[in-house]
Parts: C-alpha cells; structure tokens; sequence
C-alpha cells in the first residue's frame, strides 16, 4: 500500500508511520523463510510517557515528551529555533559547509532519483519519512517561509510548531549520511548535509542531541581521553595485553611503540578497537613490525582513539578532538597521521578537519589502506593465500570509498590473500551503508536498536546473503571483511539480531586479519571462527 504521508503532516499530533513486517523490503534465502526474521515489538509504556515516540514510535535522542504549557512557550521555542537557524546561515556562526548548505536549500529539482539510492527508504518498504528529500523538504520550507519571507504558495505549506519540532529532530536521526543521495542527484544536492545541519542546529539551540554520541561519546572523549572510557593508563595496561597475547598466539615476541619520537607517522585505531577487537590493532602491530614501517602509538589524552562524533552532529566538537589528534602527532615528531580501519575517523581527520584546523597546528593525514596494500604489493612480507581458502566478501566503509576515494587498496588486498573472494553487488563508490553510520552503530538505548537491525542495516544483510547465495549451506564457513570499527560495531549487532553465524555460518572480520593469516611463518591461524 502506498504511503500517502504529506509533508506538511509533520507539524500534526500523533505518529506519522508505523512499520509492519509485510512493508519491509524482502530478504533472500534464508531470510524469506517463515519465522526466520524477529517481530516488531511495542515501545514500552514508560518510555511513551517519557520521550517523543510520535515519528515512527522509536527513540533517538530522547526528547522530552511533556509538550510545552502554553502558545506563548511554544512560541519561544519556535523562535529559539529559528534564531539558531539564522545563525547557521551565516559566515562568522557556520563558515565550513554554508555553500553547499545554502546550495541545497535553494534549489532541489524534486526528481526523486535520490530515493532509489537510499537503503533505508527501500528497505522500509518506501515509508515517505524516510525519503532523503523529507526532511530536507521540510528545512527547505521552513527557510522559506520564516527566512525568507515567501508565501506558502511559493514555498509549500509548512506550521513551524511543537510537533514539527520534535519530529524534524528525530528524523534527522533516520539517516546514516552515507551521501548515496547525493550521488544519484543530477545537481548535486547534498541531503546528507543537510540531515547533518539539521542535528546541529538542534544540538547547539535545543539542546536535543542523542546521549551516546553527545555525552557518553564527544563529552567523554575529551574529558577521559576516549569515547569508551579507556584512560590513557587503561590503553597502556591493553597494549601490554596485546604484547603477552601476540607471542601467546604467534609466538613472536613484538614491542608495540607507544610515545616513541621521530616516527614516520602517528598510527590511531578506533578505541573500540581495544576493546572489543583487539586482533585488530594486534595485527596491525605485527604486520608493520615484520615490514619494517616506522610508526608509533601515542598515549596522550584523546591521542589513541581516533573516533570523533562531532562530525555526525557538531563542527564545534569536531575541532576540539582533531586539534587533539595533531597535537599529539606534533608532540611526538611524526610526519603525519594515519588512519586505521575506521571510516568515521577517516572522514573527521583526513578530510572534514581540513576545513576547521588552521595551518600552523595541522599534520598531514593519510589512510591506513595504500600502505598496507603496499606491504602485499612489494612482497615486504611472504603471504600463503591458500590460507584464506574460504568464501570471503567486502563491505565497503561510506567514508572511505565514496568520500575519500579509498577503493582500490583493499579489494587489491583480498584479491591477492583470499582465493574465494567474491565482490558485493553493489560495490565501491556505489556501495551501501553498513547501516551503522552517523552514529546509529552505537545508539544503543530503548528501542532505537530494532529499528537499526530491522531497518537501517536491512541492506547489507541482503547483500551478505546475496554475496555467498552459492555458499549458504551453514556447513561453509564463510566471511565478511569489514575494514571500519563503527561498521563491525553495526555488523556485530545484525548478526546477533538475525542469528546469521548459526543459520548461515557467516562471521566478519577486519583486512589486516586476513594479511597476519596468511603470513607464511605463522603456524596457526590468526583469524579465529566464533562470533564476537
């Protein structure tokens, strides 16, 4: 049934969508079998008495449902938003991205070439809320309207109220900035953009952020010296761990170099790394003492987690943790920054930074991908393929391929160290998001993970399924490389959510593990078979 879900009912009372099974985009075998997917489960009462639920009946950023009292403190709101709006339109208060934001609000050719590009509008089963034009169309009219001054007629109908309010921050966290949109666009409208503007004027004017990423996360980082709480002497305490459970696994006896001067390059992994995968910064250490490379590790407060939510919400936050991060490559001597398998913190602090650290504290920033690719290239290492001699498929980072231009590296990796190694359909520049972007990989409170599992990260389990439909038999163990914390963080949860490692005998891993596996010297395998 088509959903016949108007702009202008943003502004009304009650929920605008809610979702069934039978509207979801459909999975492949095994997934289309009876009672193979989880249901839909109801908010909990307690959290409909507390927070707004009136978009789609989940909860990002934690709205507080009491509504305003009066006109006259609606009115205020209103006001306070439309300030901040103003605000974001100029030079001296938003100087990073104003062209292409003012771009996107003037012009849109209302083709809708951007919807067929967007995985969570298709796997919604079409839902008009989610179409990347929505809420854009929504900013767009409000500009118009209260910004510029144009009628309706001129504009499109739009009341600037409580309940466009809340809905318009909300849905502004139905988007994982993959920027497909923007790629499809035949004018180049920039919908992720805005989406992103859209979280920022509610972040800095309302105060409406989700807790995860604004608190536990930015907050945190720049308080404790990481999103996950690890202080620096907790990450020394890990990479001690990681020396004793290298030569354990390999028998090599490896000192990883932290705080060590003159390096070629500061080396930062995702701190989630540390934690949850530590094989893979292990790796890391390995294949780059067995090649030789010059590279250090710093312990200095925000200097060994490479995340930085503030590119998915706050230009503000952002600069205050890429400051830190060339700070401590300038503090160590080292020639540049690279990036490990992190999307997100490529795009913070190989590309975004650019626009907010000033000459005299920047360093030169590249990704892990070239040289690591370099080490297979130039044989700096003697690698066995056969043992990769496994179905294994890519998942490529948004931030990496289609914002940096990073494609080639990795698939060039697999290509030589992995005999079975099949592409997605689609791939590279074209990819789809892993359904974890923009934050929603680690928004984990209430009830907004089953919209993630169900919706948000519905694409990539078909094209997981799709990639090894000739290999789904559960008795093939079969994986999934993904080179990007924030990806495996959202890759782990669908997994979980779908039971894929026992249905289908699918696990996932990052690249350098597939490299340390295939080292000739290594006599048992680095890549273990268990679901993290």
């Amino acid at each position: 049934m088509k959903d016949k879900t108007r702009i202008e009912d943003i502004g009304k009372k009650g929920q605008m969508v809610k979702l069934r099974e039978e509207d979801l985009m459909e999975l492949p075998y095994p997934y289309n079998q009876p009672d193979m997917e989880p249901k839909f489960t109801e908010p909990k009462d307690e959290w409909r008495e507390r927070y707004v639920t009136d978009l789609d009946g989940y909860i990002a950023i934690n709205i507080p449902v009491k509504r305003p009292e009066t006109k006259e403190e609606e009115e205020r709101m209103v006001r306070r938003f439309l300030e901040g709006f103003k605000r974001l339109l100029t030079k001296n208060d938003h100087w990073t991205f104003l062209q292409p934001l003012l771009l996107t609000l003037e012009y849109c050719a209302k083709c809708q070439a951007c919807a067929d590009a967007c995985p969570i509008y298709l796997a919604s089963g079409k839902k008009e809320i989610y179409r990347p034009t929505y809420r854009v169309e929504v900013l767009r009219r409000i500009y118009k309207k209260y910004i510029k001054g144009k009628s309706d007629f001129v504009s499109g109908k739009i009341d600037l109220n409580w309940d466009t309010l809340a809905k318009l921050a909300e849905v502004s966290w139905r988007c994982t900035l993959c920027r497909r949109c923007e790629q499809r666009c035949p004018i180049g409208i920039n919908n992720g953009l805005i989406t992103r503007e859209i979280r920022l004027l509610f972040a800095q004017e309302m105060g409406f952020a989700n807790k995860e990423v604004h608190e536990l996360g930015t907050v945190q980082h720049l308080k404790v010296g990481s999103s996950t709480a690890l202080t620096p002497d907790g990450f020394k305490d890990i990479v001690e761990f990681m020396e004793e459970e290298i030569e354990e696994k390999t028998g090599k006896k490896i000192k990883i170099p932290v705080d060590e001067k003159g390096a070629d390059f500061l080396l930062i992994h995702n701190a989630g790394e540390y934690l949850s995968w530590p094989e893979n910064p292990a790796a890391f250490a390995i294949l780059f003492e067995e090649a030789g490379i010059s590279y250090t590790l710093s312990s200095e407060l925000v200097g060994y987690d490479g995340v930085n939510y503030g590119v998915w919400y706050d230009d503000m936050q952002l600069a205050r943790i890429a400051l830190k991060h060339t700070e401590a490559a300038r503090k160590l001597d080292c020639n540049s920054i690279v990036v490990g398998e992190c999307g997100h913190a490529h795009k913070a602090i190989a590309v975004i930074a650019d626009r907010v650290v000033a000459d005299e504290t920047n360093v030169y920033r590249q990704s892990c991908m070239p040289i690591l690719w370099d080490i297979v290239k130039k044989k700096k290492i003697n690698f066995d393929p056969e043992k990769n001699d496994f179905p294994v498929t890519l998942h490529d980072p948004c931030n990496m391929v289609r914002l940096m231009g990073v494609v080639e590296p990795q698939r060039k990796v697999l290509r030589a160290l992995c005999p079975q190694f099949r592409e997605m359909s689609p791939n590279g520049v074209y990819n789809y998001c892993c359904g974890g972007g923009s934050g929603f990989a680690i928004m984990q409170s209430m009830n907004f993970p089953e919209w993630r599992n169900k919706v948000s990260t519905r694409m990539k389990l078909k094209q997981t399924m799709d990639a090894f439909k000739d290999c789904i038999d559960p008795s093939i163990n079969k994986m999934l490389c993904a080179p990007c914390s924030n990806c495996k963080g959202a890759i782990r949860d669908m997994f979980s959510y779908y039971q894929v490692p026992q249905k289908t005998s699918t696990y996932y891993t990052g690249l350098v593990e597939f490299m340390v596996n295939a080292m000739v010297d290594l006599e048992e395998p680095y890549i273990e078979w268990e679901f993290h």
